[in-house]
């Protein structure tokens, strides 16, 4: 256990994980900044923030920066639209 504690000061910490080591902080998780800062760039910002708002509130995560970096929130990577599109931006 306190290797794993050790291991875990070494790396940041996504939101995902915080969730897993305190379940409350799920609730914390504010999706409005996050998909803010998620959709910046798009061509299409507002379709951008309400799909991105719709898989934070499912996962409590968005991954970081404008683009990829999926592997941090796999929650937020997996999610499709009925076609098996990647719903999430």
């Amino acid at each position: 256990m306190e290797h794993q504690a050790l291991h875990l000061r070494h790396q940041p910490l996504v939101p995902y994980q915080l969730t897993l080591l305190n379940p409350k902080l799920a609730l914390s998780y504010d999706c409005g900044v996050a998909c803010q800062g998620r959709c910046k760039l798009s061509k299409r910002p507002n379709l951008c923030k309400r799909a991105c708002g719709s898989c934070c509130s499912k996962c409590n995560c968005v991954p970081p920066g404008t683009a990829g970096n999926r592997e941090q929130c796999p929650c937020y990577a997996n999610l499709t639209t009925p076609k098996k599109v990647h719903k999430c931006p």
